[in-house]
């Protein structure tokens, strides 16, 4: 993919693109993520964008930022995240508030900030085939050890448990996904978190609500993480950082650039 590739994709048909931008370690990142391996003096300087609990959580460059404001300019940015919307509602972007927000991991459709009643239902109907997700925390917690230190569900349509992973049990992510496929999930492990995911749920498919919602005829993304590998198969043109979960898999795609640095 060149640059050129990008920019007859930008200006292909009379609408503005969509792009979808996941959050977390993508466009945003924890004191833990920004990965500062320099002199304290060539440190970038920070914008704080999230506040939780009275401390600052996620940073952005200003670099970045400025980036970002530039891209509102060209196209309709999604933030789109497996956050649910109220821990969305924490981080407070550069530039005007998006139009439209994807939260959830596709769950749930933020238009103005406010939850889309349609695509709620819509959802729900997707999901109808899975195994419902009281079955799966149950599961999940009957099959938890100390290695499990936080097991939560999150906006009533996933769950996720906070593991040590020096301490996960040889073949239990493997046992635990063998259980979730015949119900309809999926379950991947993402740093320090094991999610267990109906497969009908899917950042893919709110982006392609979006699309449709705003006449557009080109969708472009990026992510980091292994519930971003549908968004980023499903976009025209994606990339993905040189770090994170599809890093570690080589995770590549022959629409999709990756970025030179972590």
């Amino acid at each position: 993919m060149t640059a050129e590739t990008a920019a007859a994709a930008l200006v292909t048909g009379g609408a503005r693109p969509v792009v979808c931008l996941d959050l977390d370690r993508t466009t945003i990142y924890s004191p833990a993520a920004l990965d500062l391996r320099c002199a304290d003096s060539d440190a970038p300087r920070l914008l704080c964008v999230e506040i939780h609990d009275g401390a600052p959580r996620s940073f952005m460059t200003e670099s970045a930022a400025d980036a970002f404001r530039e891209l509102q300019d060209t196209a309709v940015v999604v933030p789109t995240t497996t956050r649910t919307p109220a821990q969305l509602a924490r981080v407070h972007l550069p530039g005007p508030p998006a139009r439209y927000a994807i939260a959830s991991n596709g769950g749930h459709l933020l238009v103005d900030g406010e939850i889309d009643a349609g695509w709620s239902a819509t959802v729900r109907a997707r999901l109808a085939g899975c195994a419902p997700l009281a079955e799966v925390e149950t599961h999940m917690r009957a099959h938890s050890g100390t290695f499990v230190l936080r097991l939560r569900t999150a906006a009533g349509l996933f769950c996720y448990a906070v593991v040590e992973r020096a301490a996960l049990p040889t073949g239990w992510i493997e046992e635990l996904s063998d259980w979730c496929a015949p119900r309809g999930w999926t379950v991947s492990l993402q740093g320090r978190k094991v999610y267990a995911v109906p497969t009908g749920l899917t950042k893919s498919a709110a982006a392609a609500e979006v699309l449709d919602r705003c006449g557009g005829t080109q969708l472009l993304a990026a992510g980091d993480s292994l519930l971003d590998a549908d968004l980023l198969d499903a976009a025209h043109l994606a990339i993905r950082p040189a770090h994170g979960e599809l890093a570690a898999t080589g995770f590549a795609r022959p629409h999709l650039a990756v970025t030179v640095a972590t």
